[in-house]
């Protein structure tokens, strides 16, 4: 598909100013469904002024956390607009695109316009055709050409898994790819990463088991459930990080890692819904087919973040 490069392209072009605006803890929120799986209006305003206050860097709508590939066309625009007046401007906002083809991760974008979107955080296509090098890199490229807006690559599909190479080639290749989110539990990929980067580029992780470590290596940012289900804590292991207090680290790495072994990854958003309702956030549900918090999982959660709370 070509697709001619507007102007708004040209003039958008990342520059490495990027890699200090798309850093820290960048939480992906959750979806207020109802018990019917219908989105709640007006539903996202609490968890995000809850986020920002615990000093996360910015908001992410539409991820995995978020549920957003059950999202009709019509609920991504609603959402996405609702999120961006919700975060007003305090912290950078992205959006997030789950899609299966060049086209629909374009119709998608397109819907995002009169909004600041800082990037798009995009996943390659996840059914079962993959498509092979040369095409991944059309796959970003185009989709950079047509929305002018940076893009992080994330990289979260088991089916698709990019590999460090051509993650490196796409960034290399295509300026509008200014980094990724490694979301493999590989600590090894997020180092060559790390280790074969531009200075321009941002690299973040969605690991959350290994958040600390990842600090611990230099990574600029983390994008993962456990950023949306306790954001202060994750500031604090970021700050405890650059100030060098590997104690204070170590220990939050340790109760997160518990509270972590706490949840399923099969009903993981739920999980993160309820961990937020701990805190005060009105509880929401998963969208069917996905299960509900057990009882087992709440009493598992309960525990865990006796510690953990602000």
């Amino acid at each position: 598909m070509k697709i001619k490069l507007p102007l708004e392209a040209i003039l958008t072009r990342p520059t490495p100013s990027l890699r200090q605006l798309l850093t820290g803890v960048l939480p992906p929120i959750t979806m207020p469904f109802d018990q019917n799986g219908d989105l709640v209006k007006g539903g996202l305003k609490e968890q995000i002024d809850f986020i920002i206050k615990s000093g996360a860097s910015g908001v992410v709508a539409g991820g995995s956390t978020g549920e957003g590939h059950t999202l009709t066309d019509g609920e991504f625009s609603s959402v996405m607009r609702e999120a961006y007046d919700a975060t007003d401007g305090r912290v950078p906002f992205l959006a997030g695109l789950i899609v299966q083809s060049t086209r629909a991760a374009i119709e998608r974008a397109n819907m995002l316009k009169g909004m600041k979107v800082a990037a798009l955080q995009v996943t390659p296509v996840h059914y079962l055709f993959k498509p092979d090098a040369d095409a991944t890199i059309e796959h970003f490229r185009t989709i950079a050409d047509a929305t002018g807006i940076p893009i992080l690559i994330y990289n979260v599909i088991p089916w698709n898994y990019l590999s460090v190479d051509l993650m490196l080639r796409i960034m290399a290749e295509v300026p509008g790819v200014i980094g990724m989110k490694q979301s493999g539990g590989d600590l090894k990929s997020l180092s060559d990463l790390l280790l074969r980067c531009k200075p321009e580029n941002v690299v973040l992780s969605g690991v959350d088991a290994l958040l600390y470590p990842g600090f611990c290596m230099g990574m600029h940012g983390a994008i993962s459930a456990l950023t949306s289900a306790v954001p202060h804590v994750v500031v604090k292991i970021q700050k405890a990080v650059e100030a060098n207090d590997h104690q204070t680290g170590r220990d939050l790495h340790f109760k997160l890692n518990a509270l972590w072994n706490t949840m399923s990854h099969d009903n993981l958003p739920a999980c993160i819904k309820y961990i937020q309702h701990l805190q005060g956030i009105r509880m929401f549900e998963p969208r069917a087919p996905m299960m509900r918090v057990t009882e087992q999982q709440k009493v598992d959660i309960k525990a865990a973040m006796q510690p953990l709370m602000p």
